[in-house]
Order: structure tokens, then sequence, then C-alpha cells
């Protein structure tokens, strides 16, 4: 079974103050620099750690809770802690899974370095027709879940203060509801730092095993698009960006040996073909793209952040049609500064843009109310 986002939220983190965000098969933010717009993403990526078991590092990477939470005014007696939730329906819509951990300071008397995150509590339930559901429930040291017998139960998982239920709990036999939530998690990707330097991993030939789906650095893109052209032998989507992007020219993809490579055929040099080591940026930054985009198995939800860097203006509309397309086959939630891309996105798919503006030191999203979006006001 497949999840997809239906909610999001955070509170305490950076600039959140408070969100709550619907999603939608594709959602996009707008807005100028340091408005927030990355923390709603890296928000996304903290509950990915949750399941992965990174938390705890990916917030001290950050700078620890001194720097990743709300440094703004809060309310008298309110400690100062991070809580990231999301909630997940299947396709049908019949009932949703959620899941959300409480994150705060070090206790003094617990085991643990002085600015390590700790976790304060946890919670994943299903919300069907009646009652909600707890699966998991976490407060301090004490969890119960809920095994494959619909028992509640007491767990002694030996955590350390620093360590998700989510993660430490690996074990799909026992705990299928747990494990349905971690694996929706981890499949997602973030696909922010395609680097398109000399030294980028899109540049380089891979090793030519079968890639149904882009890895967060784009290093196996050689053999993303091998896969399509040698493997499942359809390469249509793909002809259609490249011929929409770049008119007259041409994707090559040889027959790969040990390595996959590629590279790209113009049509000003139709006998030299130009390989991904010779690329400019914006090529290749848009072939990273494509790779994320046209996968033979996109992830179920795809996060991208600012995709139109080093792109030249008239790669923005192709973009914009790349990006819906691939929003039919897997949810995406996209973060731009720019106007044009965004713009655009709404002309081809119909979406409402979501613009993203910071007041009083707190990230909002405009139109949002307590219960969603207000359309009429927006």
């Amino acid at each position: 079974m497949s999840l997809q986002v239906s909610l999001f939220e955070a509170e305490g983190y950076r600039s959140l103050r408070a969100i709550r965000l619907p999603a939608e098969a594709l959602t996009v933010f707008v807005g100028a620099n340091g408005v927030g717009k990355t923390n709603l993403y890296r928000a996304l990526q903290r509950l990915q750690g949750a399941a992965a078991g990174s938390l705890a590092l990916d917030l001290a990477t950050e700078g620890g809770m001194a720097s990743a939470h709300w440094a703004g005014t809060r309310r008298a007696g309110k400690p100062a802690q991070i809580r990231l939730g999301v909630s997940l329906s299947p396709p049908a819509g019949e009932g949703a899974f959620s899941y959300e951990v409480t994150i705060g300071f070090r206790f003094p008397t617990a085991a643990a370095f002085d600015h390590e995150p700790q976790i304060k509590a946890e919670e994943a339930a299903f919300r069907g027709s009646g009652r909600p559901v707890k699966v998991l429930e976490r407060s301090g040291p004490r969890l119960t879940v809920r095994d494959d017998d619909g028992r509640r139960t007491d767990v002694d998982a030996d955590l350390m203060a620093s360590e998700t239920a989510l993660a430490r709990l690996d074990d799909p036999s026992r705990y299928p509801d747990l494990s349905l939530i971690r694996r929706t998690l981890m499949d997602w990707r973030f696909y922010h730092d395609l680097r398109t330097d000399q030294a980028s991993p899109l540049r380089r030939p891979s090793l030519a095993v079968a890639s149904p789906t882009l890895a967060s650095d784009g290093g196996n893109l050689a053999a993303v698009f091998a896969t399509l052209t040698h493997i499942r032998g359809d390469t249509v989507d793909l002809d259609r960006a490249v011929a929409d992007a770049f008119p007259g020219a041409c994707l090559e993809v040889p027959t790969p040996g040990s390595h996959a490579s590629f590279g790209m055929a113009f049509p000003e040099y139709p006998r030299r073909v130009f390989e991904a080591s010779e690329l400019s940026d914006g090529t290749l930054r848009y072939l990273g793209l494509m790779g994320a985009l046209l996968a033979y198995r996109p992830p179920g939800f795809i996060a991208l952040n600012e995709p139109e860097t080093s792109l030249h203006p008239d790669l923005i509309a192709p973009l914009a049609r790349l990006v819906c397309g691939a929003a039919r086959r897997a949810q995406i939630w996209l973060v731009t500064h720019s106007v044009a891309l965004a713009s655009a996105l709404e002309r081809e798919a119909g979406v409402r843009v979501r613009t993203v503006v910071k007041r009083q030191g707190a990230t909002v999203v405009e139109g949002l109310g307590i219960g969603g979006f207000d359309e009429e006001d927006d």
C-alpha cells in the first residue's frame, strides 16, 4: 500500500512558529529569499530522519536545538521544543495514519551530551471512521505499542533519549502499521543538491545496475537513463522532455558495459556527442531533474527546493511541464523564489500557488487558516 501526504505540521522549528499545511498532488510555494521557504522543506527532511534514526544527528548538524528551535517569543511556561507531524492517507482515502515527534533540550539528569537534541514524545495513530487508534505512544522513557494482534503493550526497547521509537522498532511482522509509516517516509526523495560543478556526481559514469529511482545526489543518473533506455525500452517521455527543453537535441545513452554513461547531441554539431563532463551547468541540472521526475519508478513523494537554480529562463516553461507531468505519477512538493516558474506551474497544472511571507519573524503561508486554505481570501 502506498500512502500520500495529506497534512504536514511543524511547531517551534526555526521560523516555523506554528504551521499546519494540507498537501496536494502538486504543492507549490513561492516567496522571496529569507521568508523561510527552505524551512518548510527541511522540516519534512527531519521527519524522514525520524524514520531513518538520524533525527538527533540531523538537528545537531544544523547547530543543535539552540539553533533549530523557534527563537521568538513563547508563552510563559512553555518549553522550547520542536514538534513535527505528518498525516498519511491511502489513495482510496479510507482513513489516515499520522505520526508526530517532539524534540527538546536535555534534562539536567539525562545521560546525554549537553546540547544533544532529545526525543520528548512520539505518537503514531490510525484515524478511520471511529475513534483514533494509537499505534505508538511514547512519553519520556515510557513506550506503548500496538502489535500485530491489536494489543497495546509496554515495550522495553532500550531507547536512548536521542533515538526515535519509529526507527528502533524495525520489525514489520510485529508492528506492521509502524513499518508502513516508516517505509513511506523512507521512500521520500529530496532533490536540492544536484550539483553541477566539475566534481558533481551527475557528470560521472555510474555502475551499470538497474536503477528505478534517482539517488538524492543524482549519482546514478546515467544508470537511471540506461534503465529507461535499455531495460524498460521506453524513451518516449525522455525524448519528449529533451525536445521540449532543447529543440533538435538528442539524449545519447550507449549500451552499458560495467558502467553507464550519457551525452547530448545538439543540432549545430550533429556528429559530436557531448559527454556529461562537457555539458553546461544548466543543461546538466535540467537532465538531473529529468532523471528525478521521469525515472522508471519515482518515489511516492518528491520534494524540490528551488529547482530553477542555474537554469536559463528559456527552460522555465519546459520545467513546469516536466513537473506537471510527473505529478501524475508522484506527489510533489516544490519550493521556489521564481515567480516565473510559479506562474508557469499555475498555467500548466491549474494549481494554486501558495505565497510564503514572514510576519513578526514567523513564516506564514498567505490564505492559510486553522481549517486549511481560504480560497476566497487567497
